[in-house]
């Protein structure tokens, strides 16, 4: 009796030939972008799109004119760059004297270095706070002059980018901690309290800025004793900072409401008094819940900071305004306030990734 192995059974000993590898089912690229009609849309759409800028392309880059210092270059029918570099001092700095305009450079470049060094959540606290005071009362030192043997440059002639900064920057930092007591005041179960913040946010919310900044610029010094005197820039950065302070107090106030009463009734199981339990308990909470809409208004007052040229201050788009007036360029108007807003995309742009950035880190540590 013959036995059989495994191998022998279940092995075939036959010699196959060599299949290829299966090939990728790709879909054709016309099938991809004209498949269904809203593709078809879409695709449409976007090619349109694209042959639109062809001809802005030709003007901002081939027809354009990049030598510094040729105004009769300008002349050809492309974009005129050559008049952002000859005018690019005046543009960032406005007024301000030539020879001195290395101080609002270090006043830049500090502005620079405490918002990196404040991006971390780590280094939020009090010691942030008083490095932030002594950075700007360093920033106005510098501006302001008049010590040291730094000649004294009055506000009329600042101006450009550290004009536009600061006011974003002191407009958003004091009307934030504003902000919070109008929200709380509005909260409050004292009727002096909340009819004072809602009377206040309402009127200011009810106002357009630019009311507001003529208020501030035109009818404020006819309101006060002639021996008070604060000049145009003081009292526009006012005007931005009360007004900044009433948008982000019902931000605020929106993300209070959405704090459980149960939060405060907890805290004052375990024994912590109410003045205690806002800003350690349900204060952080309720920020943490309305960073999208907080970021929101901090880049419309980054934008709004443009408006202040209406009452005479000059900034940077009043700076770039004054330059393309210039009678011995061609009216660049369109590069300068391209280039102006370039600049303001960039800033707008970077506070909304770092807000998305922290929004995510956020729920991330929730689900910890």
């Amino acid at each position: 009796m013959t036995s059989l192995s495994i191998t022998d059974a279940y092995v075939s000993t036959e010699i196959r030939p060599a299949q290829k590898a299966p090939s990728a089912k790709r879909a054709p690229v016309l099938k991809a972008l004209f498949g269904d009609f809203l593709s078809a849309v879409l695709s449409i759409g976007a090619i349109a799109v694209v042959l639109s800028l062809l001809p802005a392309l030709k003007w901002g880059v081939v027809d354009a004119s990049w030598a510094v210092g040729d105004p009769a270059a300008c002349r050809s029918g492309g974009a005129c760059w050559a008049f952002i570099g000859a005018k690019l001092r005046f543009i960032l700095f406005g007024l301000y004297p030539p020879d001195e305009q290395w101080r609002p450079i270090i006043v830049m470049a500090l502005i620079l270095v405490m918002v990196l060094v404040s991006l971390s959540p780590s280094l939020w606290g009090r010691k942030l706070v008083v490095a932030w005071s002594a950075a700007i009362a360093i920033m106005l030192g510098l501006m302001w002059g008049g010590f040291a043997g730094m000649a004294f440059v009055p506000t009329s002639q600042w101006g450009g980018l550290p004009v536009t900064l600061l006011l974003a920057l002191l407009s958003l930092g004091l009307g934030f901690p504003f902000a919070i007591f109008l929200a709380l005041g509005r909260r409050s179960k004292l009727p002096i309290p909340r009819l004072l913040s809602v009377g206040l946010i309402e009127t200011i919310r009810g106002l357009p800025l630019v009311g507001l900044l003529f208020v501030a610029s035109i009818l404020l010094p006819l309101l006060l004793p002639p021996s008070w005197t604060i000049d145009k820039l003081g009292r526009t950065f006012a005007a931005l900072t009360v007004f900044a302070a009433a948008y982000l107090a019902e931000v605020i106030r929106g993300g209070l409401q959405a704090i459980p009463a149960g939060q405060i009734e907890a805290a004052k199981a375990l024994g912590i008094p109410h003045w205690k339990a806002i800003p350690y308990i349900v204060l952080p909470q309720a920020i943490q819940k309305v960073i999208p809409p907080l970021t929101n208004t901090a880049i419309i007052m980054v934008k709004n900071t443009s408006l202040v040229m209406i009452v005479g201050v000059f900034d940077m788009l009043s700076a770039s305004r004054s330059a393309a007036m210039d009678p011995v360029w061609p009216a660049p108007y369109a590069e300068a306030y391209l280039f102006v807003g370039l600049i303001y995309f960039a800033i707008c742009v970077g506070i909304s990734y770092y807000a998305r950035w922290l929004e995510m880190r956020v729920k991330a540590k929730d689900y910890r």
